[in-house]
């Protein structure tokens, strides 16, 4: 802030000293200003085109080298730029934004476009990207203002009524949004234009399936099916599937996969980039791979495991082939979920190995994902501050040529030009102040974004260490025949993961949850190691463990450190102690107590290879902890001591804040 601050004060004395300097400029000057602006405005106006043609053809494949084409237009319109021309600039950066999913800076440019001059391709653009946002009262206004257009052409009209229908659908408001749907129907088959026809059937369908009348909204599904085969391949590829996810919420599930089947067949026929098409214009992916995955969760459904396997096997496969991790997770996950169902336990434990393994692989990717995401947001923000930067100086520019032009004609009234100036200055302070609160905002906006984002990513882990070593347990129960051990050991395992998974998406849980995941952990690792230590939970029964809230899995990997690199090597059996205490109505206190060997001691036993390794568990707690501190005001604080004096056993004293 304070950097904005001093650039406003330089902005001052710049436009004061450019004021001076237009007092002492000569009208002679200022006529061969005139006529040399006069010769290049042909030049200026075919650059202009040439700029934002190159923006377009960087759109989708380089968002940096489309922006800055926008910029260059802008800088190429100068100080007699049109209102058409700084529309244009302005609509074409929306664009840009909008496909990129900014949204924020689609709706501020579009908004620009408009302030310029009003395009009915732009107001439809703003509205479908205010019903993105879920502003549906901005996203409704939009839609009508449209409307209110009387040159509007037919598709642009239909377009209008289906954005307003989803509004209305959106707010829950049936009716109307069946009466948009219908104008915008009406208006399709007046005007024979068969894609609108289709996809308004389809959404009319919608609409009848959410408010459960399965037979209106099939008869239109057929419809819609109908036109969208005749339309296109790819289209109607699109369709089938839409129809087929209503008979799987219908539990149609024959017709589904009857369906689905000739979906497959039809993509086989399309080549490559139809299919990527295919699936890009429903924003979800609409491949074999994904296909093959609904075929057999609906076999599955059925109770039909062995019919489902082929389709895992095949959707597993085509996953790998391109690179679709996130089918190639849910698919293996499932395939080892039938193997057990069917009593195939070792395929079913190697096809879990395989699932742990791609779920490994799919964070390090989304790792990879967030950090780019961080370097594009900031280097778009810094390409919209440049653009904004050049916006006002052309603003500041204009005001120099008006007030040169104007001085030979106020020359007796210095006193007005000079609270004129002294007026302007002032706008331009304040505007140059806005524009530093805005832009501080949207940094600390996106900011909280980025942290929610990192947050997610870090919960969705567990110590791969414990998962590998309970995977070993149980081929070693297996190993030895024993069936039952195996089984009790993989279902409680089973039930630890499901659980961790679930609250996965969850910045705190209930406290009872988390000291029921503790249990189960606990109960897991004892079972391993039930000559090793002995183990208790005490909670405090004036805290409420279940109004209180935790961020999950926050205490399993100070647990996990207490085991394995104090307890193990003890050569008597030890004891670990989880104990909950209430402190105030504001914190609760959690301590952690083994009677180990101690950290030093556990430090020196590690191998050279083992010092050089850093622990997954507590480096993912810590950055959970640290971004959890700096969204909630410092809720959780943690401290490690040793518990005796003699530097055996270790106690982990952990705080936590209640408001959140």
């Amino acid at each position: 802030m304070k950097k904005n601050w001093i650039i406003v004060i330089i902005s001052c004395f710049f436009l004061t000293a450019l004021w001076s300097q237009e007092e002492r400029s000569s009208s002679k000057k200022r006529q061969a200003e005139a006529a040399d602006q006069a010769m290049d405005v042909a030049s200026r106006l075919w650059s202009h085109s040439e700029l934002l043609d190159s923006a377009r053809v960087f759109q989708v494949s380089n968002i940096e080298k489309s922006i800055d084409y926008v910029a260059r237009s802008l800088t190429q319109l100068g100080r007699a730029a049109s209102a058409n021309e700084q529309a244009a600039s302005f609509a074409l950066l929306g664009d840009v934004y909008k496909y990129h999913g900014q949204y924020d800076l689609a709706i501020s440019n579009y908004n620009n476009s408009l302030r310029s001059s009003e395009d009915l391709n732009v107001i439809v653009s703003l509205a479908q990207t205010y019903l993105i946002t879920g502003d549906h009262e901005q996203a409704r206004s939009s839609f009508l203002r449209g409307l209110e257009i009387d040159s509007a052409v037919p598709y642009r009209q239909i377009q209008l009524y289906e954005g307003l229908g989803d509004v209305y659908k959106a707010e829950g408001n049936r009716s109307a949004a069946l009466e948009a749907y219908e104008n915008g129907l009406a208006l399709a088959v007046q005007n024979n234009i068969t894609p609108k026809q289709a996809d308004l059937n389809s959404k009319k369908a919608d609409l009848y399936a959410e408010y459960d009348e399965p037979a209106k909204a099939e008869e239109l599904y057929d419809s819609s099916l109908q036109l969208a085969s005749e339309e296109s391949p790819q289209r109607g590829v699109r369709e089938k599937e839409k129809v087929a996810d209503f008979y799987n919420k219908n539990q149609n599930f024959d017709e589904e996969i009857k369906l689905r089947k000739e979906s497959l067949d039809d993509i086989k026929q399309l080549p490559p980039s139809a299919q990527v098409e295919a699936g890009a214009a429903l924003n979800e992916q609409v491949s074999s791979q994904a296909i093959n995955y609904k075929i057999a969760n609906a076999y599955i459904a059925q109770e039909k495991d062995a019919e489902a396997i082929p389709f895992l096997e095949e959707s597993i496969e085509v996953a790998e082939s391109e690179d679709d991790l996130e089918t190639q997770k849910d698919a293996t996950r499932k395939l080892s979920e039938v193997y057990g169902r069917q009593g195939e336990f070792t395929k079913a434990l190697e096809t879990y190995q395989t699932y742990v393994a791609v779920v490994d692989t799919l964070y390090k990717r989304k790792e990879e994902e967030i950090a780019s995401a961080q370097r594009l947001t900031s280097q778009i923000l810094a390409q919209q501050g440049r653009i904004t930067g050049l916006e006002q100086e052309r603003e500041l520019s204009m005001s120099k040529y008006d007030l040169a032009l104007t001085q030979q004609q106020l020359v007796q009234e210095t006193n007005k030009r000079q609270q004129w100036l002294i007026y302007s200055l002032l706008i331009g302070f304040i505007l140059m102040a806005l524009a530093a609160f805005f832009f501080y905002r949207a940094n600390r906006q996106q900011q909280f974004a980025n942290n929610l984002l990192a947050l997610r990513s870090l919960r969705t882990q567990m110590n791969p260490h414990f998962i590998f070593n309970a995977l070993n347990s149980v081929n070693n129960y297996i190993a030895k025949n024993d069936e039952r051990s195996a089984n009790k050991y993989l279902s409680d395992f089973s039930a630890l993961m499901r659980s961790v998974l679930e609250n996965s998406e969850e910045d705190f849980i209930p406290l009872q949850k988390e000291v029921e995941l503790l249990k189960l952990y606990l109960e897991l690792e004892h079972s391993r190691f039930p000559d090793k230590f002995e183990y208790e939970i005490e909670v405090d029964p004036e805290i409420d463990i279940e109004s209180y809230q935790i961020p999950p899995m926050l205490l399993q990997p100070y647990i996990e450190n207490a085991i394995w690199h104090g307890l193990r090597y003890k050569e008597d059996k030890g004891t670990l102690k989880v104990q909950m205490t209430y402190r105030d109505p504001a914190n609760i206190e959690i301590r952690i107590e083994d009677n180990g060997i101690g950290r030093k001691r556990s430090a020196e036993l590690k191998t050279d290879h083992q010092k050089k390794k850093t622990s997954k568990g507590m480096s993912t707690t810590q950055k959970r902890v640290a971004i959890l501190n700096k969204m909630y005001d410092d809720k959780v604080d943690i401290s490690i001591d040793d518990l005796q004096e003699d530097e055996t056993g270790t106690v982990v004293v952990l705080r936590l804040k209640k408001d959140r």
